[in-house]
Formats: structure tokens, sequence, C-alpha cells
């Protein structure tokens, strides 16, 4: 098993990334040094999962997510994380993350969400689908045993993010629902130790584990890829009608839900598509839903496309702006009037942004500061 000295507390910033196996940048600090820990190569976690269903003989079925693999022994599902083993169920994604960094909560992306803090933000190998357009693919269509992790369980992660300062734990970049008992055992932490849970998903999540984890999360951001039940099966090896179910269960139980859109040149950029979206959003969620049109570069399976052009998310703006959406944004494109907040009410400024780089607040107890109009949001 291949190993890589980091430090215990002042680490792990890692992941698959080809070949780069350890990729060091971004390393956290901490008040107090800590000792050293070697990041394997190989199969760290492994835990019975109860997310899983007895069939005829050794066979079991996953009941996670809406696929429902079916494994015979030996066998693990389309996330390459869960595993039968002898008719038990496994999960390989316990406790040994790939990927733990502090990031400003905006880059998850949450514009309504205790802006101008820092996120602790954490992540497996694995994922339920397999976008081709995926920006961490090198990450999360990966088994466990081709990156490299840490042993940390939940109650060091939790610690790690107190030590440094983060006001919140982000289960993001890969998908979380692939490491769904490592994220639930740390959601339960993080709420006795007063942090803020923050899930960034695709929705790809069956309807139990769905109602267990909306008792845990404070906000959501679901990445609607698109809205067209072709595009989900072309591009993600996925289906639309269950993340669509994930929204409306989210928002009807009171969960802060966020919503990107990856707008990618000639695939989901028509204007017919994107207005057919907002209003879904506007009908089924409400104007008060964030709404991120973020900008697509060339990556993975998509690499012969072009970036997604200016004018192209502007006009998908102001489509949803015109369904009725209050709060519309623009992603990736710094310096972008759509990275900033206005009150729907009076029109003025109430969060104003340059990347990531929260430069004014003007909200008040929840409220905009020059009318008093509610602004939705987690904003303590």
């Amino acid at each position: 098993m291949d190993e890589v000295e980091v430090t215990r507390r002042g680490f792990l910033r890692s992941g698959a990334l080809g070949a780069c196996a350890l990729c060091l940048g971004g390393l956290l600090t901490s008040a107090q040094p800590a000792a050293a820990q070697s990041a394997h190569k190989g199969l760290i976690g492994l835990r019975r999962s109860r997310w899983f269903q007895p069939l005829n003989g050794s066979d079991i079925r996953c009941t996670l997510c809406p696929h429902g693999c079916r494994l015979s022994s030996g066998s693990r599902g389309r996330c390459r994380v869960r595993e039968n083993r002898d008719g038990t169920g496994y999960t390989l994604a316990y406790g040994n993350p790939s990927l733990v960094q502090l990031d400003p909560v905006e880059r998850k992306p949450f514009f309504h969400v205790l802006p101008g803090t820092r996120a602790l933000s954490v992540s497996t190998a694995g994922c339920p689908i397999e976008c081709k357009f995926c920006e961490v693919w090198d990450l999360a269509l990966v088994s466990p045993e081709e990156v490299y992790a840490y042993d940390l369980p939940p109650r060091e992660l939790v610690q790690h993010a107190r030590d440094v300062g983060a006001q919140s734990l982000s289960y993001a970049f890969g998908e979380p629902v692939a490491f769904f008992e490592y994220m639930y055992d740390s959601a339960r932490q993080a709420k006795r130790a007063g942090l803020l849970n923050l899930l960034h998903t695709s929705g790809y999540i069956a309807e139990q584990p769905l109602e267990e984890l909306v008792e845990l999360v404070d906000a959501v951001n679901i990445d609607l890829k698109g809205f067209d039940a072709s595009f989900y099966r072309d591009m993600c090896a996925a289906e639309l009608d269950p993340v669509l179910k994930t929204l409306k269960r989210l928002r009807s139980a009171g969960v802060h839900i966020e919503i990107t859109n990856l707008v990618i040149p000639t695939l989901n950029d028509s204007p017919q598509m994107i207005g057919r979206m907002c209003r879904w959003i506007m009908d089924e969620l409400g104007p008060e839903v964030p709404l991120h049109f973020a900008r697509f570069y060339p990556l993975y399976k998509l690499a012969n496309l072009p970036p997604t052009p200016v004018s192209t998310l502007d006009r998908a703006r102001e489509t949803a702006k015109q369904q009725g959406l209050h709060y519309v944004y623009i992603a990736r494109v710094t310096g972008h009037e759509g990275e900033n907040s206005f009150c729907p009410h009076c029109g003025q400024t109430v969060i104003s942004r340059m990347g990531f780089v929260v430069e004014d607040i003007a909200i008040d107890n929840g409220r905009c500061r020059h009318c008093d109009q509610p602004i939705p949001g987690r904003w303590s």
C-alpha cells in the first residue's frame, strides 16, 4: 500500500487527480501542530451498511439511490463504493476522505448561507451517476483503491472543522450520497458541535435515506443538470424525475435549498429547456429559491465543446427573472452583476460579491437593511 506523509491537522487537500496522486495545494493549518498521518492508496474504510435488501441466495439490492443495484457476492454498485461480501452489504467509503479543504461557503455555491464564512468541505471517491461533463471525474468516478485517502472518522472530522474555524461542514465536490453513512454520522456530530451541515449533491437519492437526512441538513444545493429526461439518460446515465422529487421533498421539509444549473452549449442551453426549468421551479418550489446558472468549461468527455458564452447566461438569467424567480445568479464569471444579491422588494443590493469574496452585506436579522423585506436563507 502506497503512503504519503502529511500533518494530521495541517493537512488533507488530496484527491485522485490523475497522475498527481497527492496534491498538497491549499493545506489547512491549525494553531497546534499534530502528529503526522499517512495517506494510503487502497481501501481504508469498510463498514456494514443497513441500506441493502436481501434477495435470493446471496444476492442483495442497494436501497440508497434510485438505481437500486442488484449485487451478487463480490460485486459492487454503479457508485463503485458499495459492495456485496458474502451476502452482506458494505460501504467502502466510511471515514476515508480523499478531499478535505477549507473553502469560502460561496464556492459551494451557497449565496444565502452564512455569507463570508468558511466551510470545511469533505468528499470520498464514488458517485452513483456518471456525467460526461463531471468536473471531479478523477475523484468521483473512480474506486476507493485508486485515490489517496485518510483515516478520519466523524468525530475527528468535526474537531478539525472547529480547529480551523469553520462554521459549517460541507459534503461536496464528489457525491455525498455515495458516502451516505459517513456523511450521516458526521452530520450528527456536527449538529451537536453547533456547526451547520451543508450538502451539494446531484439529488440522486432514494426516499427513505432522504427522509433521515432532512432531519440533519441545514442547506442543500442541488445540481439540476438539465430539464429533459433524455439529457439525463444520455449525459448522466440517470433519470430526471428522482432529482425533482428530492427538490420537492427538501422544500416541503423546510430545508433551505439552492439550485445550480451548469449551462452547456448545444446540450441544455436552449431557451425552451431553460424556460421549462424556471417555470417548474417557480410552480413547484416558489420564487425564493436561489438559482445559479454556472458557466461550462471544456473538460472530461466534453472537452470538444466551447465555454458557455456569457450572453447565453445573461439570457438564462433574464428568463428566470421573467418567470418570477427572485434570486438568480451567474456563477464562474467573476465581476458579473449576477454575482450580487438584490432585494426583490426595493431592488437595492443586499450582498455584493467579487468571485468568492463578499464585499458588503446589507442584511440584518434576515431582512433587507434598506426596506426590511425578509430575505430567505441561513444567516446565523
